[in-house]
């Protein structure tokens, strides 16, 4: 350890948390985007051939919405839960990190021969999932209560307000497993991230990108990158069903019929959302296209 690496580990913290609180607003619109809250009506566009489309309002439009109706401050509703959730992630990723340190010749490369370099790259993302399902585990429960903050904008409920009141709340209600509601399919979701992300970097890195390029290393360090953007738009939906589950079905609207069903299992919420075709619902902030039966409505 010694002072450098705990300043080192302070450092992530702070940055993490302002990160974080930077990205607030936009995580916020998203999420009431996921539990299908449209407070405004969708307007006429064009698309790339020029036909007119429906779209919801986008970000920008949506986060206006917010602060007539909260004030500026109502944009970062749920913020000091997040804060903390993330800073225990951080804190807990670096924890692992320490009580398992992968050894360092572990790390690929270019020197090693097809098996050798798999070997490493099977032990680096089992090391790599180790760390990030620990950490999920132990953040969890406050992102539960940083999402039901949020979504209480929906039903106008000030039913969880603080830290302290919300985990005594959710406790008293649910019980332990209240707080690992949705915790299923966001692991299920990282893990399978973890996997694809690194396996697919490791293959197209080995076997398309040849030795004898002058640029091999900098398009290695961008394949990863890349391939991190692709998958998460196939792990995508494991984000939408967990944090549903989240909001089901605990006493606010957000999480009642006519937004959503109260769901038995992430499942039944996986296959009531990919039936309505909305298992990418929030996946784009920017164009979002309104619904087909909306499309009915004369446009002209």
């Amino acid at each position: 350890g010694g002072p450098r690496a705990e300043g080192a580990e302070g450092l992530f913290v702070v940055l993490g948390a302002g990160l974080a609180a930077a990205s607030h607003p936009l995580l916020y619109v998203k999420l009431l985007v996921q539990v299908g809250h449209e407070p405004l009506p969708p307007t006429v566009g064009r698309n790339v051939l020029g036909r007119k489309v429906l779209y919801l309002p986008g970000f920008f439009t949506y986060a206006r919405h917010i602060v007539e109706v909260d004030g500026k401050r109502g944009l970062f509703r749920g913020l000091t839960p997040r804060l903390i959730s993330s800073t225990l992630s951080t804190i807990t990723r670096g924890s692992v990190k320490k009580a398992f340190p992968l050894e360092d010749m572990e790390h690929v490369s270019n020197k090693d021969d097809v098996k050798t370099s798999l070997r490493k790259v099977v032990k680096e993302t089992s090391h790599e999932m180790m760390m990030q399902c620990v950490s999920r585990v132990v953040s969890h429960p406050l992102h539960v209560i940083s999402m039901r903050c949020m979504v209480q904008f929906v039903g106008r409920e000030v039913k969880y307000s603080g830290v302290f009141s919300a985990i005594g709340r959710i406790f008293k209600e649910e019980g332990i497993l209240g707080f690992f509601v949705g915790l299923v399919p966001h692991v299920l979701g990282d893990v399978i991230f973890l996997w694809c992300c690194n396996l697919l970097a490791h293959f197209i890195n080995t076997y398309a990108v040849d030795d004898n390029f002058s640029q091999a290393s900098v398009i290695r360090s961008y394949t990863k990158f890349v391939m991190g953007i692709a998958v998460s738009m196939l792990t995508y939906p494991f984000l939408l069903v967990g944090d549903l589950m989240a909001v089901n079905n605990c006493g606010l609207r957000a999480g009642l019929p006519p937004y959503a069903p109260a769901f038995t299992s992430w499942i039944h919420c996986w296959r009531y959302l990919s039936a309505q075709g909305q298992l990418f619902r929030g996946s784009s902030l920017l164009f979002r296209r309104a619904p087909m039966p909306a499309a009915c409505f004369p446009v002209d």
